[in-house]
């Protein structure tokens, strides 16, 4: 399948790690151009040469998503190299998980603290607002582009103690189908893909038993990999999803189904 990829702009939010690094060396592998961006920067020189040995060009940029300013200062160094943006990826995200209140032997034991709550918003929220924000004017000037995000299965169902975690993730939600009004007219397609439970260093505050749980309840009977949800996005991006607008993606191997 030709995806009508090659050569294009991509820039990659949260790309040193996880479903982001998949992400990246994915797109890459269709031959594409990839800003990869990521708070941490210490892996920086094997992200590049991965990118480059996958089949695409790499730039990585250290850039904290919930810096108007840093955001801004990475897209003029993307203009500056390929010229223009026609995909953006919003994956960056955080968990700072905790019960809501925490009850036992008739008392409040702990609670969500509010750093917890606004440290998650912070990030999976408003870094997607702030980054989109600052990439659909240069889509508009070159006639169009590509906006993927970040939900959860999370958001569609719910998760214990991740008050802060699903309200980011649905806020992803209605966030995506607003601008997927506003910005179709300008041929700008806008998705969310919504991943269950992935095979990530995310997962590995979770206890074993709670995570084999969470494989036995997905009806294909394992967690997801990262590459999974990648795949995903590089679909949602290709031409052969030029008709997809708006949507939710769930890349979950059927959880949703069990809920």
């Amino acid at each position: 399948m030709e995806t009508g990829l090659r050569g294009k702009v991509v820039i990659v939010t949260g790309a040193a790690a996880g479903i982001g690094r998949a992400t990246a060396r994915c797109f890459a592998a269709e031959g594409t151009r990839i800003a990869a961006w990521d708070v941490r920067d210490s892996d920086a020189a094997s992200i590049t040469e991965e990118l480059r040995t996958a089949g695409g060009e790499g730039l990585f940029r250290a850039v904290n998503v919930t810096e108007a300013a840093a955001i801004e200062s990475g897209i003029e160094e993307v203009l500056a190299r390929w010229g223009r943006i026609d995909v953006l990826v919003n994956n960056a995200g955080i968990v700072r998980d905790a019960q809501l209140v925490k009850w036992k032997d008739g008392a409040a034991v702990s609670t969500m603290g509010e750093a917890e709550f606004d440290a998650v918003v912070a990030v999976n929220l408003k870094g997607v607002f702030l980054a989109t924000r600052a990439v659909v004017p240069h889509m508009v000037a070159s006639g169009g582009g590509v906006v993927l995000s970040a939900s959860s299965v999370s958001a569609l169902y719910g998760s214990f103690g991740q008050t802060n975690y699903a309200a980011t993730k649905a806020g992803v939600i209605g966030m995506t189908r607003s601008w997927a009004r506003e910005l179709g007219r300008y041929n700008i397609r806008v998705n969310a893909v919504a991943p269950g439970f992935i095979a990530t260093d995310m997962l590995k505050s979770i206890p074993p038993k709670v995570l084999e749980t969470a494989a036995a309840r997905t009806p294909l009977g394992r967690l997801g990999r990262p590459e999974d949800v990648a795949a995903a996005y590089v679909w949602l991006a290709s031409d052969a999803a030029a008709f997809v607008h708006g949507i939710v993606l769930s890349v979950d191997g059927g959880v949703v189904l069990g809920t």
